[in-house]
Parts: structure tokens; sequence; C-alpha cells
């Protein structure tokens, strides 16, 4: 493991570093890493294009399923810039907390798009017109999970309007399946805004292990294909709780 930078920031240290191994994998990888071990992402350095992680690569998948011609999304959470970088041509507009954090995704990993705004994602969303967008996309985690105010029936009602009519919310979450009360309450929280949705895992680890997890609401009937959702398959949350602010 070779560090190429190491700092703390906002009480969290961040790492860059390369190393030839990364998840049982050889090859030859640079990694940003914040200090509670949690990978904020990865680049294969023999294949930079490569989405290495399951979780965007299903992302991507349900976005070009559902709309392949889709022209406009808002990300909250930026990371090195995997899912917004992967659809260079289309129009992303980027959220991120920690300028830091797109700093390093430049500096380290080549993301030379100019579509990052600093501050906090819902604020930003806020100000945004209604119906501005075909997919709002939420990737952004503390060393709590998902923040509160991420999660909450207001936030998905302000979500809901800032979609076109066909748009989907797409939400990228760790839990432990049906018993992770709070996968059951964002989920019976999302189903007061949206018609439709579809909730998936990565099965790993024993029950009751935290899992990747993704969800999607929309307005409109969900598709997707088994095959190309990176091993995610699909499952039904139990009834929860309503979050409010």
């Amino acid at each position: 493991m070779h560090f190429l930078f190491k700092q703390y920031v906002r009480n969290h240290e961040i790492t860059v570093y390369d190393t030839n191994e990364l998840y049982g994998e050889k090859g030859n990888f640079r990694v940003l890493q914040f200090s509670d071990a949690a990978v904020q992402g990865a680049m294969d350095l023999h294949n930079p294009g490569r989405v290495m992680f399951e979780y965007p690569r299903a992302i991507i998948h349900l976005m070009e399923f559902n709309n392949p011609d889709f022209e406009d999304a808002f990300l909250i959470g930026h990371g090195i810039g995997t899912i917004a970088g992967h659809f260079a041509k289309k129009r992303f507009k980027v959220a991120e907390l920690n300028e830091t954090v797109v700093e390093l995704s430049r500096a380290f990993f080549g993301y030379d798009a100019e579509n990052v705004v600093i501050g906090d994602g819902r604020l930003i969303l806020e100000g945004e017109r209604e119906q501005a967008y075909d997919y709002i996309i939420l990737d952004a985690f503390t060393d709590k999970g998902t923040p509160r105010h991420l999660t909450s029936k207001s936030f998905f009602g302000m979500v809901r309007q800032k979609l076109e009519s066909g748009g989907a919310f797409i939400m990228n979450l760790m839990g432990r399946g049906d018993n992770d009360s709070l996968i059951n309450a964002i989920h019976t929280t999302l189903s007061e805004e949206f018609a439709y949705i579809k909730t998936f895992l990565l099965p790993s680890g024993e029950t009751g292990d935290m899992k990747n997890m993704i969800m999607i609401g929309r307005s409109k009937p969900i598709g997707f294909q088994a095959r190309q959702m990176a091993g995610f398959v699909e499952f039904a949350p139990r009834p929860g709780h309503i979050i409010t602010d």
C-alpha cells in the first residue's frame, strides 16, 4: 500500500492510496477512504473507465433501463465521481458537502467536470426548479449512516417535485434487510410520495450483517434485468414508521 494523501478534515481522516489488492482482487488500484475504513471510491489504474463497485453498476443499469434517453440528473454525494463520470455526456449537477473530497477526485482520480457544488444536498436541491430532473440520486453517508434529513417525508416530497413526471429517485443505503427498522421506515416513508418502489440488497455475510442496498421510487412502473444488477436481488421491506424532520 502506497499513500498519496492522508489528512484529517472535519474530524475525519481521509486517505488516498494505491494498492495491489482490493477485496481479494489482484491488480493496480487507487482508493479513496475515510477513517472508519469506509471506501468512498476506487479506480482500476489499468482500466480507469471500469466501474469497480456493485452498487454504482446497479444504479447505472436502473438509470439506463428505465430512461435510456435521460438528460438531467442531480446527485447528492460525489465520492470520486463514478456515476457522474460514467455519464459524461449527460447533464449532472452534483452536491458534495466536503470540498476536500472534490479536490481529491480531481487530483488523483481524473474527475474533470465543472458540475460540483459544495454544500448540503438538500438545501441545494431546494433551490432547483420543479420538474428539472429525470433522476435524483442519493449517495451520501456519515459515520452514522444516511443523514436523517435526507430520508424524511418532507425531503422525499421535495424530491418528487423536482423530478419530471416519469423521473425516478434512487438511494444507495446500508442496512440489514427486512429486519432493519430504519430501512423499513425509509421504504414506508418513500411509499407516501411515490406510487412504485423497488428495493434491492447485495447478499453478503451472515443474516443480520450490514448489506449494501438500493431503493428506487417512481410514479411509473420500474423495470430492470436481474443479470445486470451486479448481484443485487429484489426484496420487500416490512412496514415501518414515517420519518419526519
